[in-house]
């Protein structure tokens, strides 16, 4: 293994939902490593995500856009930073349907120019090698398209057949950051994840539309007949996948993180109504607010990825139980929060 020694850690898109515990378990965690967040602060990002974090005075927030070069290149410079954990995208699939320009702009202008920003004071200003800074590119299972019932899940070598704007602009920022890594020596590494959940997602996302459809008594939301099927991966634990690659992984290495909780969208908003029988119950169960709608152009039918390569070489697994992590979640909006 060849992994990287962070000092000083640019953490894009730190105020979005997994680039937020990214933040917060390695302020705990990492005791002489300082975290430098840029985050432009749109739909997906908020700075509640960041209230009492642990060492805060190890911290530092910058509202700035990833495609402002010379901000990117002052920040790199200002802060020595030699470590990059890029989280920052327009994630959500729907928004790529119906405005494919911003996730171009973001997903690929974004990545290029915090890659050429880095190559410039990594490679040519500070001649640093592969053992002292690191680029990690965190990307999606969807870049590999869509799995039939019978197909093995995804593995690190499956060819990318991305469906949607977004999974095509994910898969682009990804070719990118391979070229860096091959043409220039940039040392770069990849992670792809299954379906992230927890608490203090980003509204528009699956789970938590449905939780606020059934706390604001509005009909749930459910594309064709329910049977896609997803992978579900709780938070922390991909968080901790990706302190693995950056601390051990080598450069040019990609390692896939799943969570191994398997699902088709009607079980998870089954299970959502259940709980929310259980601790708040209603005159009627809230699964009769369940509205079965047109399915999206382009629904990719399933996702899953086989990670024994993370286990093999990090003795990574993820921790967390679905049920416990539905808990944890559907628990967190009930205190009110984000609701």
């Amino acid at each position: 293994m060849n992994g990287c020694q962070p000092r000083t850690v640019l953490v894009t898109g730190g105020a979005g939902f997994i680039g937020s515990y990214f933040v917060r378990i390695w302020l705990a965690t990492q005791p002489n490593i300082r975290i430098v967040t840029l985050d432009r602060l749109t739909y997906s990002g908020s700075l509640d995500r960041l209230r009492q974090l642990p060492n805060p005075h190890r911290h530092t927030f910058i509202h700035g856009d990833i495609c402002n070069q010379r901000l990117v290149e002052s920040i790199l410079r200002e802060h020595e930073v030699n470590c990059i954990v890029h989280f920052a995208a327009e994630i959500h699939v729907d928004r790529s349907i119906s405005g494919p320009a911003l996730f171009v702009q973001t997903n690929i202008v974004g990545t290029f120019t915090l890659l050429e920003a880095a190559r410039q004071y990594w490679l040519n200003e500070k001649k640093w090698n592969a053992n002292q800074c690191r680029f990690h590119q965190v990307s999606t299972d969807e870049v590999y398209g869509s799995l039939r019932h019978e197909d093995p899940p995804f593995t690190e070598s499956s060819s990318y057949h991305p469906n949607s704007p977004y999974a095509a602009s994910k898969a682009s920022g990804d070719h990118l950051a391979w070229s860096y890594f091959h043409t220039y020596g940039l040392p770069v590494s990849f992670s792809n994840c299954s379906n992230n959940y927890g608490p203090a997602q980003q509204p528009e996302a699956f789970i938590p539309t449905v939780i606020r459809s059934c706390l604001h008594q509005r009909p749930i939301p459910i594309y064709g007949d329910g049977s896609n099927r997803r992978d579900w991966l709780f938070v922390e634990d991909h968080c901790h996948g990706i302190t693995q690659v950056i601390l051990k992984g080598r450069p040019g290495g990609k390692y896939n993180f799943g969570g191994g909780s398997d699902r088709i969208n009607l079980e998870v908003v089954q299970l959502i109504c259940d709980l929310l029988d259980r601790w708040r119950p209603q005159a009627t169960s809230y699964a009769s607010l369940m509205t079965f709608v047109k399915d999206r152009p382009g629904h990719d039918w399933r996702y899953a990825v086989d990670d024994r390569k993370a286990r093999l070489e990090f003795g990574w697994k993820p921790v967390m139980d679905f049920q416990t992590g539905m808990e944890k979640t559907v628990g967190w909006y009930l205190q009110g929060f984000f609701a």
